[in-house]
């Protein structure tokens, strides 16, 4: 995988709220979850019975 270089964002009670990172690795991590949805997609239409059907005409 990739590194990320993440700074954790509190709150006035040291809670948690957010999360930064460079923006060169936040579309990196973008692209990455698209192409999984991609790949996903395309899987799913390989199964598809419909799709299979027009197929084989």
């Amino acid at each position: 995988m990739f590194e990320i270089h993440k700074k954790i964002v509190i709150d006035e009670n040291k809670v948690p709220i957010a999360v930064q990172v460079p923006i060169k690795e936040f579309e990196r991590m973008e692209e990455v979850i698209e192409n999984y949805g991609l790949a996903k997609l395309m899987d799913d239409v390989k199964t598809d019975e419909r799709l299979n059907r027009l197929r084989r005409l």
